[in-house]
């Protein structure tokens, strides 16, 4: 029995071996410490800049936390790195992995705060500066009591300010789109669907209903645009890696050839 676990954890590459295992332990001490009422999401989750949670390291932190009243959230996010990130490591070798895996991450990041400080906006607008300012500095006890505020608009600004981001997804998207650029003729089976999808159409159409569910924003807890921020983020890398790579091959060639 212990033959057969070495053997499986020495068949991942370091970089996700290491992946896995941060945020399956971080995972585990999410539920023993919720259960002592601490909400380690509340220290490291990704909180919006207005936030009086928020901190600057919550920008890589957070894609270490997973809700811990979910096995799903993570075992769906480590399952894709293992299935995925593993051939992406063995391609591009560690550091390049681990770059892209947390340029990915910071991306969703970015992208999640752009597109709630924009709903912020919005919801500000239509709110004097007194009831602002006792948003921002009572909203998030009522929402440790399971309260907000009766009035929409400060509700809404509420649940916007003081609601963090959670998890690896950032991330994992930006490893579902690179496998699926370098290798996007693999087919490959999704349940429920009975018959492969080739790589390439199962990004896009992730893509195209991650963007549909972001725009309609209808209040399912999940950050929709964090997801398209690692697959943009993804695109970035992998075409100026891709142009960086030629360049090199181009000059080495170019002085072999004058030698």
């Amino acid at each position: 029995m212990q033959q057969a676990r070495s053997s499986f954890l020495s068949g991942i590459p370091n970089v996700c071996k290491n992946i896995l295992i941060i945020n399956i332990i971080v995972w585990l001490a999410q539920m023993v410490l919720m259960q002592r009422g601490i909400d380690l999401s509340d220290q490291f989750g990704l909180y919006y800049f207005e936030s009086p949670n928020f901190r600057i390291y919550q920008f890589i932190t957070y894609m270490f936390l997973h809700s811990p009243h979910s096995f799903g959230h993570v075992f769906f996010n480590m399952f894709a790195v293992f299935m995925f990130g593993r051939l992406l490591e063995q391609l591009w070798g560690p550091k390049r992995f681990l770059i892209y895996y947390f340029i990915t991450g910071l991306g969703a990041a970015l992208i999640q705060m752009l597109v709630v400080g924009i709903r912020i906006y919005s919801v500000k607008s239509g709110l004097s500066g007194d009831a602002i300012a006792d948003v921002i500095a009572q909203g998030g006890q009522l929402l440790d009591q399971n309260m907000n505020y009766t009035d929409a608009a400060k509700g809404s600004l509420n649940l916007l300010l003081n609601t963090g981001t959670i998890g690896a997804s950032g991330a994992v998207f930006g490893i579902l789109l690179a496998f699926g650029m370098l290798f996007p003729n693999i087919p490959l089976y999704i349940i429920p669907f009975p018959f492969p999808i080739k790589a390439k159409w199962l990004v896009i159409g992730y893509g195209v209903i991650e963007l549909v569910l972001g725009i309609a924003d209808r209040g399912d807890n999940i950050a929709h645009f964090a997801h398209l921020g690692g697959m943009i983020f993804g695109i970035f890398m992998i075409l100026y890696w891709k142009k960086k790579d030629r360049d090199r091959i181009k000059n080495r060639t170019n002085v072999e050839f004058f030698r």
